[in-house]
């Protein structure tokens, strides 16, 4: 029974993936190796049975020590996982950067390590790490960032790294470094910090950088880091949003959101495909593909869902095709979940949860607060009939995927969390500021 059952979760899995025309590969499904997952929308693959129930003393597995700070999501490939952060060091520079905004958090004269770090995914052991780069930073930083914002990405053959100004980098698995390439300073709005992530597909990388001058996203040569294509963004300012990319009919495409529009390019060469008008200031969260057509929202100073065709062409704002879903409830920081063609999303950074069908926006259930949860960065997942959302304090609320959305557990590790929650086999994995926590029944 539990064979046929897991058989039928496998299909579905594999037929949305197919209504989607992106079909992750057996090892992919068998791993998190990008931001949000394998089927880049939250949902994790049927293998992932994490445990729903744990505390500081209970169904922890190991939990490791990481140098510095960081609130990047990690990755999961074969028996690794990786993770990024940045520590300060006591070195301190004779002659400091030129620094347009500078956190008071930060000291403007002091020198970080920027580290890759492989841990063993069965035991917890640091199986190497590497420091990527040493500089004193030319910007601060949000109070509630840190410079290790961004999520690493692989493709099985090879880990990228990025750390926006400080760089991006291509390790072998083993932690050999292959290339590295500099886009430049960014420029952050009030020196907030960056979250620059990278994406990978096929040959191809792309990395956003919006900043609040001189906006572009950019494709470099994954075996190489040659550039292939930059494409001007105008008329973007700083955001922390991390591309999609997808195919339709034939043709693959870039989808980046941003404050002013969200936009679509031609993989192959950058040209801008489409437009569309209309998010908040600040689109931080991820777009997220259902069916034939993407859904981008936002959530700061305003609220806005919308479903746009990906085979759409032009400035389509005001098209009667782009179907807004909500004008409410919408996240800040959190990107959206999809599962079973249903958006699961916080509203702004508070613990009100929203569940909307993701084909009409009418609503699965009423706006429900989450117990125990307050502040929320993290972006929520599903794996095995259940959902995950963390808080800023480390308190997890599990909720059961049935019609009323039962709450299954409210857990605690007591620990500082704004990574997102990466479901591979039995295991759970939670990145605090400082700390990597593997969760195991």
């Amino acid at each position: 029974m539990e064979i046929r059952s897991a058989a039928v979760v496998h299909l579905f899995l594999m037929t949305l993936a197919l209504q989607a025309g992106d079909v992750p590969t057996e090892q992919q499904r068998a791993n998190w190796h990008q931001w949000r997952g394998p089927f880049a929308n939250g949902t994790a693959a049927d293998n992932a049975t994490p445990p729903v129930e744990w505390s500081a003393t209970r169904n922890i597995a190991w939990h490791t020590d990481l140098p510095g700070e960081g609130t990047s999501t990690p990755i999961v490939w074969g028996n690794q996982v990786f993770v990024l952060s940045a520590e300060q060091t006591d070195r301190k520079a004779k002659i400091l950067p030129a620094a347009d905004e500078r956190s008071k958090t930060v000291p403007p004269d002091v020198y970080f390590r920027f580290l890759v770090t492989s841990i063993h995914r069965v035991t917890g052991k640091v199986l190497w790490q590497k420091t990527a780069v040493e500089e004193v930073p030319h910007e601060g930083h949000h109070p509630t960032h840190t410079y290790a914002g961004s999520s690493p990405a692989t493709d099985g053959k090879r880990l990228y790294v990025s750390f926006g100004s400080r760089g991006i980098y291509c390790y072998s698995l083993a932690g050999q470094l292959l290339w590295k390439t500099d886009p430049g300073d960014m420029r952050t709005r009030y020196g907030w910090g960056e979250a620059v992530t990278p994406v990978i597909h096929a040959d191809s990388l792309v990395v956003n950088w919006d900043q609040e001058e001189g906006s572009f996203i950019i494709c470099l040569d994954g075996s190489t880091g040659a550039v292939k294509w930059k494409t001007m963004r105008p008329d973007e300012v700083t955001s922390w949003n991390t591309p999609l990319i997808t195919s339709i009919s034939g043709r693959d495409v870039v989808v980046a959101n941003g404050t002013n529009k969200v936009r679509a390019y031609d993989l192959v060469d950058g040209s801008e495909l489409w437009s569309c008008g209309g998010q908040t200031v600040n689109a931080i969260p991820s777009p997220v593909r259902f069916e034939d057509s993407v859904v981008a929202m936002s959530g700061y100073r305003g609220s806005l869902a919308v479903s746009i065709p990906l085979d759409s062409r032009g400035d389509v704002t005001d098209a009667d095709f782009v179907r807004v879903l909500s004008r409410r409830g919408t996240p800040y920081v959190p990107s959206p979940l999809l599962h079973n063609g249903r958006l699961f999303f916080t509203g702004a950074n508070r613990n009100i949860l929203s569940v909307l069908d993701a084909a009409t926006g009418r609503p699965a259930s009423e706006p429900r607060r989450l117990p125990g949860l307050s502040n929320v960065y993290s972006s929520p997942i599903a794996a095995n009939g259940h959902f995950y959302f963390v808080g800023r304090d480390g308190t997890c609320v599990v909720l059961k995927d049935n019609a009323t959305f039962e709450v299954a557990a409210v857990n605690q590790v007591g620990d500082r969390i704004d990574a997102s929650p990466v479901a591979v086999g039995h295991s759970l994995f939670l990145r605090s500021w400082t700390k990597l926590y593997c969760l195991h029944e």
